[in-house]
């Protein structure tokens, strides 16, 4: 038999495999014609509800040691013994450096000296003054009496600044011994045992620190504040009885206790145009420690909005919020206004009312207009979603 033209053949392939490939598009194009037939998509909802959301203001601090001094002698002396832990707590009159004291116990002791011989020397003239003035005009004039009064007023000026040297050299004996003046957390000591040491001198032999509580020290924006005051006399915020103040740590971690407000600054600052506020905090496990930089979250009230779930909402190329609702079996795309967030939701006042049903799940894909069928679903703590008992049935 003839071979056909060489033409004719690579045609004669084509037909034998065109069968072979029309087998695996058949049930792709089935899959489609399916899906145009399928009827609307099934999404998951949530009825929206007004409610009281907490307004919060988060601020960038800084943790400031609540007291803190710098021990210095007031004496000369040498450091005979350093008696306190390094790092550890110290109470306030607690003994820290003791110095050497043989010197000030001899200046204490001849002190005690100098003040009983001037109280001999007034013992004396008083009794001169006292002889004088019976025998007054009888062998003594007035000129001997005058003398003896003022013998006796010199007298008294040295007893009392006999007193004045003893109470010296006992007050230099007693600051031999350095005690903290407040309680707190020492820090290593500057100086070793044997050193010698001056009055008042500029090094600190070690410094205490007390940070049971601790300040931690915030700023917030003067025209933020005066936005919140005007929300307040306008009725759109509720002031709370009690300010509520949490603390976040460096790890993201809260910190278990509320905060005090202590103080803010009657002034503005000029180069931030900020308002500076001390918090005060409990820390008794010092888990703050002073220079940490830390987050203050302050409730300044309540207000009465919208709260929709950030996981059914996204954001546009411009920036603007958006979420779907149900609506009449079509999913419409609705544009929202935000004035903050709490936990997982979103503070709706405007794009959306009450009753409305909101879709939370079955976004991927969806398009406005689209037709949907909506499924009651709820939304834990957590953010996700758990169907209602009714779905399941």
């Amino acid at each position: 038999m003839p071979r056909p033209p060489a033409a004719i053949r690579p045609l004669r392939r084509l037909m034998f495999l065109l069968p072979l490939l029309l087998l695996p598009a058949a049930p792709v194009l089935a899959q489609f014609a399916g899906a145009g037939r399928g009827g609307p998509s099934e999404v998951g909802v949530v009825s929206l509800e007004q409610a009281d959301a907490p307004y919060l203001v988060t601020l960038p601090g800084r943790a400031v040691a609540h007291d803190q001094t710098e021990i210095r002698p007031r004496v000369e002396g040498i450091v005979e013994e350093i008696l306190f832990p390094a790092g550890g707590r110290v109470a306030a009159g607690e003994l820290l450096f003791r110095l050497d004291s043989e010197t000030y116990e001899v200046a204490l002791i001849a002190a005690e000296a100098s003040l009983a011989s001037a109280e001999a020397t007034r013992t004396a003239a008083q009794a001169t003054v006292d002889r004088y003035t019976r025998l007054n005009g009888v062998g003594v004039t007035q000129s001997d009496l005058d003398g003896a009064t003022a013998s006796l007023a010199q007298a008294e000026a040295g007893v009392k600044s006999a007193e004045a040297s003893l109470r010296s050299a006992r007050l230099n004996l007693e600051r031999t011994e350095i005690r903290s003046p407040i309680d707190g957390i020492a820090d290593l000591a500057q100086v070793s045992e044997g050193t010698l040491v001056t009055a008042n001198q500029s090094a600190a032999l070690t410094s205490v620190t007390r940070i049971d509580p601790i300040f931690v020290d915030v700023q917030e924006s003067s025209a933020r504040m005066l936005r919140i005051r005007k929300r307040w006399e306008e009725g759109s915020l509720t002031r709370l009885d009690e300010m509520q103040i949490d603390l976040q740590l460096e790890t993201g971690d809260a910190y278990e206790g509320p905060g005090r407000l202590v103080s803010p600054r009657a002034e503005v600052s000029t180069t931030t145009g900020t308002v500076d506020f001390r918090i005060e905090f409990d820390n008794p496990d010092r888990v703050i420690l002073p220079g940490q930089f830390l987050r203050v979250t302050m409730s300044l009230g309540t207000t009465r909005a919208i709260l929709v779930p950030q996981r059914a909402t996204s954001r546009g190329s411009d920036g603007s919020l958006t979420a779907f609702i149900a609506r009449d079996g079509k999913a419409e795309q609705v544009v929202l206004s935000a004035s903050g967030s709490w936990r997982n939701a979103w503070i709706v006042t405007d794009g959306v009312a009450a009753g409305d049903l909101l879709i939370v799940d079955g976004l991927r894909s969806l398009r406005a207009g689209a037709e949907v069928k909506a499924i009651p679903v709820t939304i834990d703590e957590n953010g996700l979603v758990r169907d209602t008992p009714a779905a399941t049935e």
